[in-house]
């Protein structure tokens, strides 16, 4: 059965800020364009067996069911919701930050 693959704000908002920076910053906006599409589809993968991803190694987070996907030197984290047959995008975070950090600013409740 397939899942319904949803992003929270707090993801869109990551994803967009990415997008910017790759765009603005770097002054690469067709990187930015391949990126935004290749995460897209690697998102989108999700609708299929999304539990086949680790669930991260760290407390509370690991009990809440949050897992990680890496999309080249991205993660993304997510959840699964097995009753409503939902996956959520909680967090997309660049792979050489501090992820415990990252996981402690993402919202509890999206």
């Amino acid at each position: 059965m397939e899942y319904s693959v949803r992003l929270t704000s707090y993801s869109i908002f990551q994803i967009q800020e990415t997008i910017s920076y790759i765009s603005k910053v770097l002054l690469v906006p067709e990187t930015a364009t391949a990126w935004s599409g290749f995460l897209e589809k690697q998102i989108a993968g999700l609708n299929i067996m999304p539990a086949r991803f680790p669930l991260v190694d760290i407390e509370p987070w690991r009990t809440n069911g949050i897992r990680r996907m890496p999309v080249k030197n991205f993660i993304v984290y997510y959840y699964v919701e097995e009753n409503a047959k939902e996956v959520w995008i909680t967090s997309v975070v660049y792979s050489k930050r501090n992820q415990l950090n990252a996981l402690k600013e993402m919202p509890e409740n999206q």
